[in-house]
């Protein structure tokens, strides 16, 4: 009998420790930009977005980048941002993750960069930061003006949100 209720004990331990694992795991490319975000990389991104007929927004930063540092909290905490997500499919990329091709850099290669295509995968230039520095026109820094560059994105794929 004893041996029973230790083996009970072990299974549901190893249970906890898995879910655990699962959870910690759950969404790895979230990489501190909103845990509870269905991240996608680039290819599985504009595949969704082919499929479903969603826009998608694409964050490029470094995990050396101070700038990138301070925008995952200030994202992360942010409702609006991770309400309007849903209407998304929402790529993240990191480091060597990023693309070379110039479409990814309309105005230079600074980070991070926030930038939203329609949902064939192709960059729609003139949504950019309209509050920024016009030199960068794809750097945000908090999460008021990113959510705002997604309203105007979901205005401009002529998408209903609310």
């Amino acid at each position: 009998m004893m041996v029973k209720g230790l083996f009970v004990a072990v299974v549901v331990c190893a249970a906890v420790l898995s879910a655990i694992a699962l959870v910690s795991n759950a969404n790895e490319l979230a990489r501190g930009f909103g845990d509870s975000i269905a991240w996608r990389d680039l290819a599985a991104g504009q595949l969704e977005a082919e499929q479903t007929g969603k826009p998608i927004f694409i964050i490029i930063h470094k995990t050396w980048c101070g700038a990138c540092k301070a925008l995952k909290p200030a994202l992360a905490q942010y409702d609006e941002y991770l309400e309007l997500s849903r209407y998304f499919v929402m790529v993240n990329l990191e480091d060597d993750e990023e693309p070379a091709d110039g479409m990814y850099a309309p105005d230079g290669g600074y980070i991070p960069r926030i930038l939203f295509a329609d949902p064939s995968g192709t960059v729609v230039d003139e949504l950019y930061n309209k509050f920024g520095n016009q030199k960068y026109k794809y750097y945000y820094h908090d999460g008021p003006g990113v959510a705002a560059a997604m309203r105007r994105a979901l205005e401009h794929f002529d998408v209903s949100y609310e």
